[in-house]
Order: structure tokens, then sequence, then C-alpha cells
């Protein structure tokens, strides 16, 4: 595939626009290897680690409520390791440093490593403090934050930062001084979390509710369109798609935006729907309901995972699957099969493209391949109430839909793509008789979207 540097280049060096007039940004991707089925069950960990579902030891429990302190702009995204995380540029500082952060809407926090951190890769851009006339610092008591792969520990601090034309002062941020290495590679130096502040540990507002606060943001909602690399060869960065801050961007979907309002308890962590129907080759499946249908809409995952019986019943229903023995929770499906699945979450069903279905060889030279929905909760028991999602739906689905995360009124919004963003199917509006998850954008074909989408935005810009 060939890069757009220069096209984004240019995008990025025009001057800048004020809130009320949207800009449209192509984000990337990165990318650099084909992630293999080690990298998988290190994703399904650190899934459950998020929710509730992993003790300190990695060994599955009893799923409990995780307990934390408490005008539109489209944004340079990137898709990193084939699929697997996807990320914007934000500035910090003044004058601003700019720094690569993972865009996650299944946390709260923002955080970036800092020139002290001991165990960075050489390759990290790294935040500097001391070139900064606005940073402050507590240094009386260290803050983690922990993943199900890793964690990073560093001190509570504010900050200038930006995205685009937005900016707050005194943003609270974790400047970060030990990091697993796990968590960074590459060009990505952090993390910005999107979900709500209920669950942030550094008790921060999130940045983008800070804007929402102060009545930055046109409409108070960011859309989300991912592209797709897997199953074909990518280079180290790849374009993203597009993060559009404060609004949507109406090139990337056709149709209406079918809105669902926000599930679970009354004060907002993640943002949370209700799994309302499944259907497996076509045919309808049986889902638990209520406490036990809380989806989680996560960018910052990159698969979906699901309550055990649940998943059990969904594989049980694709001919010739089997749980994977040495990767808990898996399971996987011979790779002649097509594998067609769609959800919804109290209104249409949206098709899953068969490319993100199948992570690829469950072994190395098998014929037997990983499917992309594995067992979250690991036969853990949900406690009633408890506002701990049993779903979490991360890249795997939102691939596929162009979604929106509005705050008033609470809601998360999914759009069929348009045919530049790379329609991967219609939704329907009940279970179906017979299916098909529609095309997918080949390699190529995500490169000439990328193309188009430049050249249609340049005259807005």
């Amino acid at each position: 595939m060939i890069p757009l540097p220069l096209a984004v280049s240019a995008l990025l060096l025009l001057p800048a626009f004020t809130a009320a007039d949207p800009i449209h940004i192509p984000i990337k991707r990165r990318s650099g290897w084909a992630a293999t089925h080690m990298d998988h069950l290190a994703a399904a960990e650190f899934m459950r680690n998020r929710y509730g579902y992993l003790n300190k030891n990695g060994s599955a429990a009893t799923a409990k409520r995780m307990e934390r302190r408490a005008s539109a702009q489209s944004l340079n995204f990137v898709n990193q390791q084939g699929d697997s995380s996807y990320f914007g540029t934000v500035q910090i500082g003044t004058p601003p440093q700019s720094f690569n952060v993972i865009l996650d809407t299944g946390s709260s926090d923002l955080w970036v490593a800092d020139t002290q951190c001991v165990n960075c890769d050489q390759g990290t851009p790294l935040f500097n403090p001391q070139q900064s006339s606005t940073f402050k610092q507590q240094r009386n008591n260290p803050t983690p934050i922990n993943y199900g792969s890793g964690n990073v520990a560093g001190f509570i601090s504010t900050e200038t930062v930006s995205m685009g034309n937005f900016s707050l002062q005194n943003q609270g941020f974790l400047s970060v001084e030990s990091v697993s290495d796990q968590l960074l590679a590459g060009s990505v130096s952090g993390i910005m979390g999107l979900a709500f502040g209920a669950i942030s540990s550094t008790g921060a507002t999130p940045f983008w509710q800070g804007l929402a606060n102060s009545k930055q943001l046109t409409a108070a909602e960011m859309g989300f369109w991912l592209t797709r690399f897997r199953g074909t060869r990518f280079k180290e960065e790849e374009p993203g798609g597009s993060f559009t801050l404060g609004g949507t961007n109406s090139s990337l979907f056709q149709g209406e935006i079918e809105f669902l309002p926000m599930a679970g308890p009354s004060q907002p962590s993640f943002w949370l729907l209700g799994v309302s129907a499944v259907t497996v080759q076509g045919k309808n499946l049986a889902v638990a309901t209520g406490n036990n249908a809380l989806a989680a809409i996560d960018t910052g995952t990159t698969l979906i995972g699901g309550p055990s019986e649940d998943v059990a019943n969904l594989w049980n229903a694709v001919p010739g699957s089997a749980k994977v023995p040495s990767m808990p929770g898996f399971w996987s499906f011979p790779c002649t099969t097509t594998v067609s699945i769609s959800m919804a979450f109290g209104g249409k069903l949206w098709p899953i493209s068969p490319q993100d279905m199948n992570l690829g060889a469950a072994t190395d030279g098998s014929r037997r391949c990983l499917g992309g929905i594995f067992d979250l909760t690991l036969g853990s028991n949900i406690e009633a109430n408890s506002g701990n999602p049993s779903w979490v739906v991360g890249d795997t689905f939102l691939k596929n839909v162009y979604s929106v995360y509005r705050a008033d009124p609470l809601s998360v919004g999914f759009a069929q793509l348009s045919d530049l963003a790379g329609s991967s199917g219609a939704p329907s509006d009940g279970p179906r008789t017979s299916g098909t998850s529609g095309r997918s954008p080949t390699a190529s074909g995500t490169f000439f979207a990328s193309l188009l989408l430049v050249m249609a935005l340049l005259p807005f810009l």
C-alpha cells in the first residue's frame, strides 16, 4: 500500500479554523507486524482486567464494579499493529510538544511518558516538563494505572493540552516515569481516555468532558471511523480513519445515525449499551438479557468479549468450531468457513465483516483460524446492579460502523459506513434468516478511500 504522507502533511499545515468550522483530517494507524496468537491472548487479558474479570494473579474472579476517583474537528488518526489500536496527536505544554496517544473510549485518563521514564524504548517520544512554562506536578504520591497486559506509574500533573483548535489550561494528566513494554511501541507515547470521570485513576476530568464543560464543542459528541488492514500487508503506519471531536463527519456515513440511550448506572462510567440480539450464520442466537447484557463500546480494545454461556453458544453455532486449549476463552474454526455474525443493541442488526471475525491461523501452519469473539468472563458471576459490563465491543465490531459517542443526551450511535469509508454492509431491522456480512475493503480500497477523502475535503480547508 502507498502511504499518504504528503497529502496528510499538507492538510496539517493549513491554517487553523474556529470551533464553529469543522475540519476533517485523515488519521493513520500504526502497525509493523502481524498480530500473533500471543498478542490476541494479551489483548483478552487486557480487556478482562480493565472490566474487573481478573484478580491480581491473573485468574478469573467474580466481577465487581470498578471503583476509581471520580464545533467539530476531525483529527489525525493512525491504525496500529494490524487493527490492534488506533491513535491520534495531542499537544502538551507551553510551547506545545506533540505526542501520539491511543484514543480510548474504554478509559478516562490522559497519560504520556516523560523524560524521567526509566524503561521507555529509545524510539518513544517523551514529554519534557523542563521545556514547558505551564507544567505543574504533585510529587508527593506516585500514581499507578494497571492494565491486564501491563501498567504505568508516574505523578499527577497539570498542563495546557490541545487537540486541533481545542485547548484547556490546567488539564490533569499522568506524567509517566515507568511503563510496561507491552503498552508503548513505535511512535505512541501514551493514551487519551474518552470515557467518563467516574473511572479516572487520576481524578482528573477527561479532556473531552472539559471541552464540553467549557462550551468549546459545537456538539458534545465524538465520531470514529476505523480502517481495516487485517488480512493484508501493512507498513509501520497506515491511514487509520477519522476521529471527529465535537460533531460528526457526514462524508463517512450514509443514512441516519441510530442513537441508542446509554445503559448501566445513573452515574456514567463506560459508554454502555445493552446487547439485544446476535445472529450467527444468519440465525438468531439466544443471549442473556438485563444486567448480563451490558456492553462497553470500547475503541481502545481490539476484540469482542462476551459472557461465557453466550460465547459458547455462539461458537457452537459455527460448524467445526472448538475451544483452543492453550488460549483460555478462545475458539477456533476451519479456515475455509466464512463466519457471519451481526449484533444489535436495541435497534438494527449491524453485520461484522468475516475478515474481522478471522484472526488468522490459530497456530503456525494450522488450517484452523482463531475467532474474533472470546469468553470475557470465564465463568464469573456478575453481581446484580453492579453496572459491570459482561460484553466488551471493541474494534472487531467498530471497524464495521461509524460510531458516535454523545453526552447530551447520553447515547451511543451507529451508522452505515459510506462507500468512501469502505462500507461493510447495510444493517437490518431484525434477526436475519440468511446472513452475509457484506463486502469489506481491501488494502488498495482503503488507500483509494483515504485519497478520495483528502481530495473531497480540500475545498472545505
